[in-house]
């Protein structure tokens, strides 16, 4: 359980300062507050976690047609949504939207590829070295 929370934290923190330094990059996403930062990070989790997956199946035919490219277009409208419901969260359009959840997504992972240990989750595997073996 606390495995779990020390994870769900960690992810919200990699959001939130995702996002944070997308609205630095992006002059199309502005932030109000540095409260808005952290509810439009929650809210984009929860967003990625219940609507996500729902639109996913629902547009699974165009999904396989482009080959999985729409799924991008799912990304920025989850960020869309979120700008909707979040007050103090602006996203100028729909291309801010598509170029910042590719910024986000690739900036999270970067982060969390460095800072894996951070909150107890594992690092990313390593190869071993010298005269390691595999099991």
């Amino acid at each position: 359980m606390v495995q779990t929370l020390n994870s769900f934290a960690f992810d919200w923190i990699l959001t939130a300062l995702s996002l944070w330094i997308a609205s630095h990059v992006f002059r199309g996403i502005r932030f109000g507050s540095s409260g808005a930062v952290i509810i439009a990070a929650l809210l984009l989790g929860f967003a990625n976690a219940l609507v996500r997956p729902v639109l996913i199946l629902l547009t699974l035919p165009l999904t396989l047609v482009t080959l999985g490219f729409f799924l991008l277009v799912i990304n920025a409208l989850m960020i869309l949504l979120v700008a909707k419901l979040v007050k103090g969260f602006k996203v100028t359009g729909f291309w801010t939207a598509f170029f910042a959840s590719i910024f986000v997504s690739l900036l999270s992972m970067v982060l969390a590829s460095i800072l894996g240990d951070t909150f107890g989750t594992p690092p990313p595997p390593m190869l071993p070295s010298g005269g390691g073996t595999w099991l």
